[in-house]
């Protein structure tokens, strides 16, 4: 097999820029055709990789890449999942090269999707050319990838409950996730849920005059960050009443194993540029990011913020808020939590009005199932030896517990990324051993999880 991605290495790799100058953008309408186009390629690069079926199916938003390559009924079947969108590119002008233009610069690949989640599904497809090229496939092949993932799936569920006999598999496989370093092998044994929303603060019926009406009418944009800014204590400790409830608490033995993973605390703060870390009292930021529940805010704007002054008194103000959750916590329990209490504490002279977004729950995965012990053995071997530590994610792929809830799944989280990648941000890159490496680990998973199901 690595004889055979050695010869096509560079074929691999051009095929996958051409997918990453496809600006497949859910979030804005305006690349409606862009999304449907870079589709339509992914079902082609399916059909070029040898499956023998390859189908897009339409969604009432974004449509959904489909295929399967079945070798044998008695063979277990492995369902890939990934996502063909990507992350609005927004703000351009903080791109060192555009952002749909790929460049390769110090063995890294720059371009907006190129690790989230391009460069990652890529592999599968590329996987699965390898192993069809060198008659090594050792299970059947089902693949499913979407378009509206950074957008929360909201078409995906209503896909998978109507087609349950076409995805009926023994394990899901996905790949967007990361790995601690290069030479440390790890697999994500865990994801965070969300609760992702927008609120809006009104004023008065207009804007008004700030030295006019300065004082005596409120502002929303003072209202909102008050409002925000009383959301944590002193020790960022989430002051929603009920918030934590049902998260799910670690041990002591537990958080001390997750804190075994290398983690590298003055590397970390050099590759952000910051002088020191925020978070929660009382937590390692390898727990605040793995096992504790969050809330940020992600966007916040209103009045006038164009060259020059006016000074006005905005008439709105707005905010979007995420909120990573944990083991136990529901998102659309969390939600109404939030409502409940934002609406409580607006002072009479505005309204307010919470907007839902989209949501996800929380996954985790058992370390001693046989699936993972596969992956396990597939990263071991990749990395000459060297076992895989197991880690808890701090992002969310909201589908993951409902492909349990539906299709009765485990899915196992065998990302090749690296914190550096700038997932969502500009400048996002994907390095060119990591898209190798899961070309050659993938069908290792296949392998073992063969021999270990027989």
């Amino acid at each position: 097999m690595n004889t055979f991605l050695e010869a096509n290495k560079d074929r691999f790799l051009n095929e996958l820029l051409d997918l990453l100058r496809i600006p497949s953008v859910s979030a804005d309408a305006k690349f409606k055709d862009d999304v449907r186009h870079c589709a339509e390629a992914v079902r082609d690069a399916l059909l070029k990789a040898g499956a023998d079926l390859a189908e897009i199916h339409e969604t009432a938003g974004h449509p959904i890449v489909y295929g399967e390559k079945l070798i044998d009924p008695a063979l277990p079947t492995v369902l890939v999942y990934g996502h063909y969108d990507v992350q609005p590119a927004d703000p351009y002008e903080l791109w060192h090269s555009p952002p749909f233009e790929p460049v390769i610069k110090n063995d890294r690949i720059y371009a907006r999707g190129a690790c989230d989640d391009k460069g990652q599904f890529f592999m599968h497809i590329k996987a699965l050319e390898t192993m069809v090229a060198t008659n090594t496939l050792t299970c059947n092949v089902k693949i499913m990838i979407e378009g509206e993932e950074e957008v929360g799936s909201p078409n995906l569920g209503l896909f998978v409950r109507d087609n349950k006999e076409k995805l009926k598999a023994d394990v899901i496989l996905i790949s967007d996730t990361s790995i601690i370093a290069n030479d440390t092998p790890s697999i994500e044994s865990g994801l965070r849920g969300l609760t992702y929303l927008e609120v809006e603060v009104t004023g008065a019926n207009r804007d008004l005059h700030s030295g006019v009406y300065g004082g005596a009418v409120a502002n929303p944009i003072n209202v909102l960050c008050e409002m925000i800014a009383s959301l944590k204590d002193q020790n960022n400790h989430i002051t929603i009443p009920g918030f934590y409830d049902k998260v799910l608490e670690l041990s002591a033995a537990e958080r001390k194993a997750m804190n075994e993973a290398p983690f590298d605390l003055e590397e970390y703060k050099r590759d952000l540029d910051i002088d020191d870390i925020e978070g929660e009292a009382g937590y390692t930021t390898v727990e605040r990011t793995g096992i504790r529940p969050t809330l940020d805010v992600n966007g916040i704007w209103g009045g006038y913020t164009g060259e020059g002054a006016k000074t006005v008194l905005p008439s709105k103000a707005y905010a979007k808020i995420s909120m990573r959750l944990v083991p136990n916590q529901h998102h659309e329990d969390i939600l109404a939590l939030f409502t409940q209490h934002f609406l409580a504490i607006a002072p009479p002279s505005v309204k307010v009005v919470v907007k839902p977004h989209h949501g996800g729950l929380p996954y985790v995965t058992p370390t001693d199932s046989l699936e993972y012990r596969a992956a396990e053995l597939a990263m071991e071997e990749a990395w000459g030896g060297k076992k895989p530590v197991p880690t808890r994610g701090g992002g969310s792929i909201p589908i993951v517990a409902l492909f349990e809830q539906e299709l009765g799944l485990k899915s196992i989280l065998m990302g090749f990324g690296l914190d550096i990648d700038a997932l969502h941000s500009p400048n996002e890159s994907y390095g060119l051993f990591n898209f190798y490496k899961g070309i050659e680990t993938l069908p290792l998973f296949f392998k073992h999880y063969a021999a270990l199901k027989q």
